[in-house]
């Protein structure tokens, strides 16, 4: 795919060339009328008008000048919004500056494990990474990363666009380091949301039904209370509609180190572990890891950390008590990839972690899921709470690819990805970008009319974003670090739980102590001389238990009342705040 792609932008070129050899006209002139073309056949809509989004390009035309001839390589994992970026707006960029762009798509771990090559040996392998920005402690950390505010300022500062505009950026605060530096620029970003049937939400007999037999409405799940209600209702109760076998929840146990991501991507501060503050809590985070003075000091409760603590227990059982009770036994030997498209198949009534990046292929026409108009039967709406969460938590995950470039990488090849990162995040490309992807970074898009237009086929996507309620959906944050070593604990452990060999508070225990001993072996090792770990002696968990904040004892009843909202309501109430 990519030699086609590198064939393509060589016969562009050489068309250009020939074309100022013929016309007369400069090499400039032949950059704006690719430019001007790109603009009129792909680039709409967009939040800005023609002649902005030509101004625009003109800087990129200007800018490449020092770079032009060069072959860039740069590498993403493998989504919908970064397959346009290679395919299409690799080469746009190409045919508009004139610098050879070479964007790969591998899978996720891999962009993980190169970029750590690149890291410990310091030879170059990519010229820029999207990145997750769950990778910010680490990058902070170890020094090995470039800080994008630096670079703007210095050696950057001829070859930063002028309507780059960093404010617009919804998530630019999930790069932002306590040193108070940008270390990456989001290019994509998607939440971990609720998902459930609307329609099926809405028939009379259903709502009378779960009303008698639950004392509430039948609606959007608040709590988790709720939540486990309606799927013991549609599994244990309904159990078929329209002689479809139907359940109340879905997930996924095998294990695998997708099995990581369903806990890493916030499970415990869904729950209500960690403590309050955003975009993660301090002193403990989402993980556990309890950070002073910048400093990691561990994450077992007997540390002051809270992986191994009541709040984590209780978001582990659920997690495993709903799995074997509510959804389809297949469940339980499936991966993330095997189970996302499982709702789709029309006999999935809610699941409680599911990601926006499932919008697109939720909507394709002729799907159960999907009324003939195009207008889905479903709709996001945000995740309930655990019984430990209170307000002023984040309430769970969003993911953020961004822009990460490495000191490793020579200083050239640095700045012309650079241009190619403000490129494929430019307004001139942005919301395009945003409507073939679904997963949106600027604030000028999601505001946009296109935008709204589009909101009816997208289930709650633009609503979501466009509430005030969005800020509490964050990455992992900076208390972790050393994202790579730490998560890939995760579902080692966790898989001793989901596969019911250990209980919950065992496997956690196991997972808290594996953690603090990796923190213990980077602090030995020096390699973070800058905020690194520095882990507190244990002492008596109930020490921990008694201070403010997490880690949070035992509650008596973790089972509150259920309570659900109308979507109509929510709704309007965004509308309102907004």
């Amino acid at each position: 795919m990519f030699d086609n792609n590198k064939t393509r932008h060589s016969t562009a070129l050489a068309a250009l060339l020939t074309l100022s050899g013929i016309s007369g006209l400069t090499w400039a002139d032949a950059y704006e009328d690719a430019a001007k073309k790109w603009i009129e056949e792909e680039f709409q809509p967009s939040s800005l008008s023609k002649e902005q989004q030509m101004e625009e390009m003109k800087w990129f035309i200007k800018a490449a000048e020092p770079f032009r001839g060069m072959e860039i390589n740069v590498v993403s994992e493998t989504i919908t919004t970064h397959e346009y970026e290679a395919k299409t707006l690799a080469r746009a960029f190409t045919e508009i500056t004139g610098i050879r762009l070479r964007h790969d798509l591998i899978q996720e771990g891999d962009v993980v494990e190169k970029l750590q090559t690149q890291m410990q040996s310091d030879k170059n392998i990519y010229d820029g990474w999207v990145n997750d920005s769950d990778l910010i402690g680490t990058h902070f950390r170890y020094g090995k990363a470039v800080a994008i505010s630096d670079m703007i300022k210095n050696e950057g500062k001829d070859v930063t666009s002028p309507t780059l505009d960093l404010d617009d950026f919804i998530g630019i605060s999930f790069t932002t380091a306590p040193d108070g530096k940008i270390y990456q620029l989001p290019d994509q970003q998607f939440a971990n949301l609720y998902w459930f049937r609307a329609d099926w939400f809405e028939r009379p007999e259903l709502k009378q039904q779960f009303k008698e037999r639950y004392g509430y409405e039948l609606g959007v799940p608040v709590n988790w209370s709720a939540y486990e209600d309606i799927a013991e209702f549609f599994s244990k109760h309904v159990k078929e509609i329209d002689g479809k076998r139907v359940y109340g929840h879905m997930d996924y146990g095998k294990k695998d180190p997708s099995l990581g991501w369903r806990f890493t991507d916030a499970w415990f501060s869904m729950a209500g572990a960690g403590d309050k503050g955003l975009p993660n809590g301090l002193p403990v985070d989402e993980w556990g890891i309890r950070v002073e003075n910048c400093h990691p000091v561990g994450s077992s409760v007997s540390r002051g950390g809270d992986t191994n603590g009541p709040a984590a227990v209780y978001a582990t059982q659920k997690y495993v008590d709903w799995m074997r009770e509510y959804a389809p036994r297949e469940a339980q030997g499936m991966t993330f990839s095997e189970s996302g498209p499982v709702p789709a198949q029309g006999n999935i009534a809610q699941q409680i972690f599911w990601y926006t990046a499932f919008t697109a292929d939720m909507t394709k026409p002729g799907l159960p899921v999907v009324n003939p108009d195009g207008t889905p039967k479903w709709r996001m709406a945000p995740s309930p709470k655990g019984a430990y969460w209170e307000e002023g938590m984040k309430l769970g995950y969003q993911d953020a690819g961004s822009w990460t470039f490495l000191k490793s990488t020579p200083e050239k090849r640095r700045l012309a990805a650079w241009l190619y990162a403000q490129f494929v995040t430019a307004k001139t490309v942005s919301l395009k970008k945003t409507l073939v992807g679904l997963t949106p970074i600027r604030k000028s898009d999601i505001e946009s009319a296109a935008m709204t237009e589009a909101a009816p086929k997208l289930g709650g996507l633009v609503e979501f974003y466009r509430s005030p309620a969005r800020v509490q959906w964050t990455p992992t944050g900076t208390n972790v670090p050393d994202y790579p070593r730490l998560a890939q604990l995760w579902w080692q452990y966790i898989a001793e739980a989901a596969s019911g060999d250990k209980t919950p508070q065992q496997a956690l225990d196991g997972l808290a102590e594996a953690q603090d001993t990796m923190m213990a072996r980077i602090e030995r090792s020096g390699v973070q001389p800058n905020c690194g770990p520095k882990l507190n002696e244990p002492r008596d968990p109930e020490y921990w238990l008694n201070q403010p904040g997490a880690p949070k004892p035992k509650l008596a009843n973790e089972k509150p009342q259920g309570q659900t909202v109308s979507y109509e309501e929510l709704i309007k109430s965004w509308e309102q705040a907004r």
